[in-house]
C-alpha cells in the first residue's frame, strides 16, 4: 500500500509561479514512476508529467513543455511540480499518483493523492 500526500496549490495570479509536492510513503514505496495529471471542472482528468524513480526520466504533456517541469528527491519519497508562467487555462485540481507500469494513462495509476486545488486569475 502506498500512501500519497500532496501540499501545494492555491491562489495565484497570472505569470505567478507554484510548486506542488507530493511524498510518498508505504511499504511499497518507491513504485515505478510518478504522474501529475489535472482536472478542471467539466473535463476529464489529463495527464501532465511523470517522472521514474530510478532514473528521474520525465515525460511531459506537449502543450505544457517548457513551463511545467517535475522533479524528485529520493531521499524524501517525494516528487514535485513546477509550474511556471501559470494561465487561467491551468486552473484545476491537481493530483499526484503512483504507477507500477506506464506513464501516460489515467489506468496506469494505482494509488493517487487527495488532489489541490489550482486556481490562476487574471
Amino acid at each position: 500500500q502506498v500512501q500519497l500526500l500532496q501540499s501545494g496549490g492555491g491562489l495565484v495570479q497570472t505569470g505567478d509561479s507554484l510548486r506542488l509536492s507530493c511524498a510518498a510513503s508505504g511499504r511499497s514505496v518507491p513504485s515505478y514512476a510518478m504522474g501529475w495529471f489535472r482536472q478542471a471542472p467539466g473535463k476529464e482528468r489529463e495527464f501532465v508529467a511523470a517522472i521514474t524513480w530510478s532514473t528521474g526520466e520525465t515525460a511531459y504533456a506537449e502543450a505544457l513543455k517548457g513551463r511545467f517541469t517535475t522533479s524528485r528527491d529520493s531521499a524524501k519519497n517525494t516528487v514535485y511540480l513546477h509550474m511556471n508562467s501559470l494561465k487561467e487555462q491551468d486552473t484545476a485540481v491537481y493530483y499526484c499518483a503512483a504507477s507500477t507500469g506506464g506513464v501516460w494513462n489515467v489506468r496506469d495509476y494505482d494509488y493517487w493523492g487527495q488532489g489541490t486545488q489550482v486556481t490562476v486569475s487574471s
